[in-house]
């Protein structure tokens, strides 16, 4: 699993011209999944996502979590994440799971997310033509990859 995380000030996705989801202040999480991702990814990388240290503190320096500052997290699954540029001049994405794979461990990591921080966690619609807009805060982008947890 990767995940391209992003500190915001606002983030939203627009599908068909109608927002879906949106938040202010938190982290925007773009998310990319494989086949071979499991549950041990997702503990994984809500661990990761939720304790990192992306914040401010009084003394500006970024040692609080979106826990701690009671951020808003946005995720969008992105399968081109995975994308192979090793040949040619277009991408290969054999490496992104199928949707009937990758909707599920993407629902699961959402349940996940939502339950250790507390909160409803606004999404796009899986598989559709999404617009992602956000304020980058910083700016501050992390790319996150469950592969690095795993001895």
């Amino acid at each position: 699993m990767k995940i391209v995380i992003q500190k915001v000030k606002q983030a939203s996705v627009v599908v068909d011209e109608r927002c879906v989801g949106a938040i202010d202040h938190g982290l925007l999480l773009l998310v990319g999944i494989t086949p071979e991702d499991n549950a041990t990814d997702i503990d994984f990388v809500v661990r990761k996502v939720l304790q990192m240290r992306l914040f401010e503190d009084a003394k500006g320096v970024m040692n609080l979590s979106v826990q701690d500052v009671g951020g808003q997290i946005l995720c969008v699954s992105q399968f081109t994440l995975l994308a192979s540029t090793r040949k040619g001049n277009r991408p290969s994405y054999s490496g992104a799971a199928r949707p009937e794979i990758a909707l599920p461990l993407f629902n699961d990591l959402l349940k996940s997310l939502e339950k250790g921080l507390g909160k409803t966690i606004p999404t796009g619609v899986f598989g559709a033509d999404m617009q992602v807009q956000l304020v980058n805060d910083g700016p501050v982008t992390i790319i996150l990859d469950s592969r690095d947890g795993q001895a």
